[in-house]
């Protein structure tokens, strides 16, 4: 199937996820506003979600997929399987090890990371319940992270894709007769939603093996043992875990200076979850067929066929990323307004939630051209370069974090994000090119000028547009009417921005509707 097909085949996937998300935000925000509980169940919820981040889609994907690729390409599948079997033993007694520490020692943890809790007992001692609630979870989205790389080296992209569906699914599935009940007690909310999020992971990795099983390639577990091919994982997995640590450490850095201003972290939860879905369809949609497509090409010695696919993948990103980060700006308040606000969430909650988003979104492109250049260096086994990058961008987050947080606050730590975004993605690209490993020609670099001017202008035009129709998202009007101008205001962004991008050449519809019909 071809690289185009693949990317929209996820991106749908993602996209039905995230929308199901924002209906479980909503929902969320509802029955929990930025209240106390809201900003515990947030914090408990990042904990299990970093380290997910750090020990399987980060470090496992990143050493094992150009592992895997390459065993498949050379050696064949049953090879590829035994590999996969011995490196599945360790992260499975990684993931025990790091969940018994955590629910042992869970309060003095909690402590670490959320320290502005610590003078709120009650909220404090919330946070702390609700992430033993959760942290298994951590288990559930590991293995089926890991049954995922396998599936999308296959070539098999659906289960791993379709199972965050699952999750949103259950979450609301809790949420619709919590919000029609209303519970006096936010904490028992939190507790309920809680409880949902671990069934919602277990359903999650029974897709993914029920996929593995049918593909006949599920791998044998048995006690971790040290081998060359082991020894190599490792190599490339220590550097990957210090990228993903290195990574994470913007979170835990955004979450502990939000922690000491009451609804921050809800506030930059629910500002997050938006710019999210964006990322989601574009950015880790072509980052997951985009490893393992490189990784097979340069495992084979196509290096012409990895530049080409590193090529397509940057143009698509560019041309999806760029329109997607100006309408988050120009449209912040009513797309806030109409997704959030109501229950106990109130206009005052609606501009901070936007004024955050605003300064996400400047950095959306900048994530997006990560996930597009990283696998041009894991591609390669090449994992300790991306560590120093994201070294170097997490100093600056955290000095740009305390730095502007005691003027700006929570928009602070947005901003800071998206700054130390840009500046590892800068990076990633110099190195690249210096290597000779992916430069752009001068017909590339015009159509991505292109992109950005025509982004600039659509973003600037739906901005003036709401401002002329903000009489249209008055309280007063109902809710079908509200989503009814927002949806017309977004309908106008689309056929503008895609009028111009053919128009001025930059890409041809036709030739981008080829290729994604295309199946090779």
């Amino acid at each position: 199937m071809s690289l185009y097909r693949n990317f929209i085949n996820v991106g749908v996937l993602t996209l039905g996820s995230r929308i199901l998300g924002f209906a479980r935000d909503a929902l969320m925000a509802a029955v929990l506003g930025t209240s106390p509980a809201a900003d515990a169940f947030a914090a408990a919820f990042r904990f299990p979600n970093l380290f997910r981040r750090l020990f399987a889609e980060g470090a496992f994907n990143t050493a094992f997929v150009p592992m895997f690729s390459t065993a498949l390409e050379r050696d064949g599948p049953d090879k590829a399987k035994l590999l996969a079997s011995k490196i599945m033993s360790w992260l499975v007694v990684a993931i025990m090890i790091v969940t018994v520490l955590f629910e042992v020692f869970m309060p003095q943890i909690t402590v670490f990371f959320v320290p502005g809790f610590v003078d709120d007992k009650a909220k404090f001692d919330l946070t702390v319940f609700l992430t033993r609630i959760m942290f298994p979870y951590l288990a559930c989205m590991s293995l089926m992270a890991a049954y995922g790389a396998i599936l999308n080296t296959l070539g098999r992209f659906f289960a791993a894709a379709f199972a965050p569906i699952l999750l949103n699914i259950v979450n609301i599935a809790a949420l619709v007769p919590l919000a029609i009940i209303a519970l006096d007690n936010p904490a028992d909310t939190a507790f309920w939603v809680g409880v949902a999020t671990m069934l919602g992971g277990i359903a999650q990795l029974m897709l993914v093996y029920w996929a593995i099983r049918r593909a006949n390639f599920v791998p044998k577990l048995g006690l971790p043992r040290f081998d060359p091919e082991v020894r190599r994982f490792w190599i490339l997995a220590i550097p990957a875990i210090l990228t993903g640590g290195i990574t994470q450490i913007n979170i835990i850095v955004g979450t502990t200076i939000a922690s000491g201003s009451n609804g921050a972290i809800a506030i930059l939860g629910l500002a997050d979850r938006l710019y999210q879905l964006p990322l989601g369809i574009i950015g880790i949609a072509i980052g997951t067929v985009l490893l393992p497509e490189l990784s097979r090409h340069i495992g084979a010695g196509r290096d012409a066929e990895a530049r080409g696919s590193q090529s397509q993948s940057l143009l698509l990103a560019m041309l999806l990323s760029m329109p997607a980060a100006t309408a988050l700006v120009g449209l912040a308040t009513p797309i806030v307004h109409v997704l959030y606000e109501r229950g106990a969430f109130t206009p005052a909650d609606t501009i901070a939630v936007s004024r955050a988003l605003v300064a996400f979104a400047v950095g959306l492109p900048a994530y997006v051209l990560i996930r597009v250049l990283q696998p041009g260096y894991f591609s390669r086994k090449d994992t300790k370069t991306p560590t120093v990058f994201a070294g170097i961008s997490v100093v600056a987050n955290i000095a740009l974090s305390f730095a502007l947080f005691p003027s700006l606050t929570y928009v602070g730590i947005a901003v800071a994000t998206s700054i130390s975004a840009w500046l590892n993605a800068i990076l990633l690209a110099i190195f690249l090119a210096t290597r000779g490993h992916f430069v752009l020609t001068a017909g590339e670099w015009a159509k991505h000028l292109m992109i950005i001017l025509i982004s600039l202008l659509m973003g600037g035009s739906l901005y003036l547009l709401g401002e002329r129709g903000a009489s249209y998202f008055a309280a007063t009007r109902p809710v079908l009417v509200q989503i009814g101008v927002l949806g017309a205001l977004v309908g106008f962004g689309l056929i503008l921005y895609f009028t111009l991008i053919h128009v001025s050449g930059t890409q041809r519809l036709g030739l981008l509707f080829r290729r994604l019909r295309r199946s090779r």
